[in-house]
């Protein structure tokens, strides 16, 4: 099928979906690699280690890339659905169950179970797959490999080699293979060899750098202010002190002004790891995410509940290891907690002063939001110590969010479930990160997504293949510009439509919302209507 043109524009297949003898090649030579891996799982003895890992990723690397070499280039350029939805692994059958319950296992095993993998305990060394990787950690680090670093290189590799795949795939669209070119970037540069150097700079006593995603902001790395982070910060000099301030200023500054830039795409869809994953090895599954509006209600609810609890857990950790006596440091529990509440009240206060009209009644839900942090800051104060926050122990308060927010939702579910719930389910469900952004985005963005209705022809390939699960053609229908807190500007609703109806843009503030109502003839009259749209 790979080899020739396919003529036909029937909504069913009318050829079989067959591998070419290319195709065949490559994933035999790509599963060479794999086994390896699985050798190695099962602890087997490999006599040079640094032989064997090279030849297993050397393997997945090639057979991957002429995989995708072989599928894309012998098409024409642009989008084609190619039976999307008639393939096991990409429309929820049993290829994909089986894919689905391989990842979620792979992630319960990485999490709660290490020892399965070779981790060793006690100054024990490692054994099985994670030993494999200790010659590559040696050489980065200068410490053995542990199941974090396992995971790292794996993310990083299925980044690379299906971001490779990706930039062939829409190869027609700049915008499409730059920001591909610069998840790859971000992730091998910032998320995976920074921190292992920054692990070789611990050999030298002055420093006791903390492991540190330079590109990861909170609240999606929530353990930035933990007491061990905060403190291997400090311990470090000033470079250490240098990476903290960047940290802060990442919030507070830098994130905000390049939101109102350029959206929150930005960094969703150009910097961040989690959609790194999900626009690379995840694009495949874009189409699964669900379009219903049960889905879209479960959404904003879920993901600003997380919101919520990573506020509230932030200001619980801090408030943990700060002191009441000011004559010691300046920063007290007290001092701590007004102002935590004080910025809340200013950014709430704004919000309904000059936004209120633009959220509707969704600003009673952010209400009731904001209230329910206030509270637990008044509670934390009445009630909290040292050892317990809101009657419970501070380590298994912090412990539960790790495991819950940052294990099972983000790794188990979010990436596991790809081949099920669609690629971005952390992303649109889950991610504290992207919910901050998308308040912003929403509220003082320049970005917007415009849409010439006049040119739409209701095909739907907008919305079928928008990844957070928004009605695109909706919006296309109707002229209107999409401005929505989900939307993480990942441009594919503009790459796949056959007219050219959308376009991402970064314009002015004025006009940036332009909902409008589909009239009948008899609801208004509609000489004045216009008359008084052109004034």
């Amino acid at each position: 099928m790979n080899d020739k043109q396919q003529h036909s524009i029937s909504l069913t297949p009318s050829e079989t979906f067959s591998l070419s003898t290319k195709e065949k090649i490559a994933v035999f030579i790509g599963v060479v690699g794999l086994f390896i891996l699985a050798l190695a799982l099962f602890n087997t003895n490999f006599p040079n280690k640094t032989l064997f890992l090279s030849l297993s990723l050397g393997l997945i690397t090639a057979g991957t890339l002429l995989f995708s070499h072989s599928l894309y280039t012998t098409k024409l350029e642009g989008i084609k659905n190619d039976g999307v939805w008639f393939k096991s692994l990409t429309s929820r059958g049993v290829s994909a169950w089986i894919l689905g319950i391989v990842l979620t296992g792979f992630y319960l095993v990485l999490y709660f179970f290490p020892q399965y993998l070779g981790q060793g305990s006690s100054g024990e060394a490692n054994t099985g797959l994670i030993a494999l990787f200790d010659p590559l950690s040696f050489l980065l680090s200068g410490r053995p490999a542990s199941q974090w670093f396992v995971y790292g290189a794996l993310y990083t590799l299925a980044i690379l080699i299906f971001g490779y795949k990706f930039i062939l795939k829409y190869r027609h669209n700049r915008y499409q293979q730059l920001r591909t070119v610069s998840v790859m970037f971000f992730q091998l540069g910032f998320a995976f060899l920074i921190p292992e150097f920054m692990a070789r700079l611990n050999e030298r006593p002055e420093y006791n750098l903390p492991y540190y995603d330079i590109k990861s902001m909170w609240p999606l790395n929530y353990y930035l202010f933990d007491r061990w982070s905060v403190n291997g910060f400090i311990n470090s000099g000033n470079l250490g002190l240098a990476l903290l301030i960047f940290g802060i200023l990442s919030i507070f500054v830098i994130s905000p002004f390049l939101t109102y830039k350029y959206g929150k795409r930005w960094y969703c869809s150009w910097v961040c790891g989690c959609g790194g994953l999900a626009e690379t090895a995840g694009d495949p599954f874009r189409q699964l995410s669900s379009k219903k509006l049960s889905a879209w209600k479960l959404e904003r609810w879920l993901i600003h509940v997380v919101l919520v609890f990573s506020v509230i857990m932030t200001t619980a950790v801090i408030y943990s290891y700060l002191g009441h006596d000011s004559t010691k440091y300046w920063l007290t529990k007290s001092t701590f907690l007004i102002g935590v509440g004080g910025l809340l009240t200013l950014v709430f206060a704004l919000t309904m002063i000059f936004k209120r009209h633009e959220l509707g009644k969704d600003a009673k839900y952010g209400a009731l939001g904001f209230f329910v942090i206030i509270a637990a800051l008044f509670i934390m104060h009445y009630t909290g110590t040292s050892e317990r926050l809101f009657f419970v122990k501070s380590s298994v308060l912090r412990s539960a969010y790790g495991l819950y927010i940052g294990s099972i939702f983000s790794g188990v579910i979010g990436t596991g479930f790809y081949p099920i719930l669609g690629n971005r389910v952390w992303c649109r469900f889950g991610c504290p990160m992207a919910a901050v952004l998308g308040f912003q985005q929403r509220m003082f963005s320049k970005f917007r997504i415009t849409t010439n209705g006049g040119q739409c022809i209701s095909c739907g390939n907008c919305s079928t293949y928008c990844e957070m699960g928004i009605d695109v053609r909706a919006y296309a229908q109707k002229g209107e510009n999409i401005v929505r807190s989900s939307c993480v500007g990942c441009g594919i609703c503009a790459a796949v439509c056959p007219r050219g109806v959308l376009k991402l843009e970064n314009d002015s503030m004025k006009g940036r919302i332009n909902s409008n109502d589909i009239l009948l003839g008899n609801d208004v009259d509609l000489m004045d209507y216009v008359n008084g749209k052109s004034c």
